[in-house]
């Protein structure tokens, strides 16, 4: 088994949808990004690249090229996953934490780990979505942005 951290922020801005694990969430303000900025499956991606020792998101879906303008960031998530079966592993877990001060997730998190599993093809009780505000402080606390972590593991296809 290997071990990956991942970690993501941007900012929020009016005239943006707000999406957070695929799902699109009500809100005034949406996140900037040059896909659609979604914090919690980039940190997610990053943690299984890290994973499995390849780097970070950055490498493989950068801001300038243009054919990820926009992209559904599970689109992305589901290439970095079949980049971790191409070097052998499978995802095994996930585990991340938003940290936001509005909106509220709790009625929209199931949905985002139902996408979460359903793209990385593993059982639901195996991806974990939590949501934390940071008590008013920092550009989190403030509502200028949203943050997310995220830890993933992943075993070798042949158990090695």
């Amino acid at each position: 088994m290997r071990i990956g951290f991942g970690y993501d922020s941007h900012r929020l801005v009016p005239g943006r949808r707000l999406i957070l694990g695929g799902v699109s969430i009500p809100h005034e303000k949406g996140l900037l990004g040059h896909s659609d900025a979604d914090v919690l499956v980039h940190a997610i991606c990053d943690a299984i690249i890290g994973a499995i020792g390849d780097g970070d998101i950055g490498r493989y879906f950068p801001d300038t090229d243009h054919a990820y303008e926009g992209i559904s960031s599970l689109k992305l998530l589901h290439l970095v996953c079949v980049m971790a079966g191409e070097k052998g592993f499978v995802v095994n877990n996930i585990d991340s934490t938003v940290i936001l001060e509005k909106p509220r997730l709790m009625d929209h998190i199931h949905d985002m780990e139902l996408n979460i599993s359903n793209t990385l093809n593993i059982p639901m009780e195996r991806v974990n979505v939590k949501a934390k505000t940071n008590e008013g402080m920092g550009f989190l606390g403030s509502g200028e942005g949203i943050a997310a972590f995220a830890v993933a593991t992943v075993i070798e296809k042949d158990g090695r």
